[in-house]
């Protein structure tokens, strides 16, 4: 039951998918991260499938509408709980105060003008990089997803918190760490692997961005805020994505347009 529980819990907290209820207890809790890639494993897929169901009604008419739905359906999918955290974080980096007033805008319920800046800047770059992307590289991209949350999630086991409560921390102290970091690396090998062997350049290239990304991000929250919470946890999600759709799209563009 300790295993069904944390999949209800982490779907009814990282996805819109309706789940039946169940109590937040440490025994439930345990396991609830090892769940999280499965909902980036949803979200691949319908991507992939919206992205190839554009594809076969084969219309340039639609393009503005095909790139707006798979810009906006992760988002509509995890019910905005990584955006709302990219949004405080960037509030709070841009305000460029010491790092207790730093948590404090991170706890502050409205959203600054940084924070609106940063969200347009966000989606028109995310927009213009999924308009290069054709619908067949979606189905390596599913992984991405799947791998994405499972390096936010060993963030939280691992990386030092920021404070003792909150989101995170109720994560962190309710997992059974060990377990919960061995089972999050094997979706991370897993997935890096089966994207190199659908498209080498493209896994190679996913694996140093997100990398690359994590590194800058574990500066980052050591740094300017002395250790992680959820809200950063969400904006590493948003910002290594973001990152992995440019490079994506850039390397298609270098490969003439095709990655096939």
């Amino acid at each position: 039951m300790a295993f069904w529980n944390g999949f209800k819990i982490a779907f009814s907290m990282y996805s819109k998918i309706p789940m039946p209820q169940s109590q937040w207890s440490r025994e439930n809790m345990r396991y609830a991260l090892g769940f999280f890639p499965m909902v980036g494993l949803v979200i691949g897929l319908l991507v992939w499938a919206v992205a190839e169901l554009f594809e076969s009604l084969g219309t340039a008419q639609g393009q503005l509408f095909r790139v707006s739905v798979l810009t906006v359906l992760p988002v509509l999918i995890s019910g905005g709980i990584h955006l709302d955290g990219f949004l405080d974080v960037s509030d709070a980096m841009s305000s460029w105060q010491e790092r207790d007033r730093r948590l404090e805008i991170l706890k502050d319920s409205h959203a600054g003008a940084f924070a609106i800046i940063c969200c347009a800047v966000y989606f028109v770059l995310y927009a213009g990089a999924v308009s290069l992307i054709e619908a067949r590289t979606f189905q390596p991209l599913i992984f991405v997803y799947v791998m994405l949350r499972s390096v936010s999630g060993l963030s939280i086991v691992c990386l030092k918190l920021a404070k003792n409560t909150g989101l995170a921390a109720t994560f962190s102290d309710g997992a059974s760490k060990k377990v919960i970091r061995v089972w999050l690396s094997v979706y991370l090998i897993l997935c890096a692997g089966v994207m190199c062997w659908l498209n080498l350049a493209l896994g190679v290239l996913c694996a140093g961005v997100v990398l690359l990304v994590f590194l800058y991000f574990r500066h980052m929250v050591y740094r300017y805020f002395g250790g992680i919470n959820g809200d950063m946890a969400g904006w590493f999600l948003q910002v290594v994505e973001l990152c992995v759709m440019i490079a994506t799209a850039v390397l298609t563009l270098l490969k003439g347009g095709t990655l096939w």
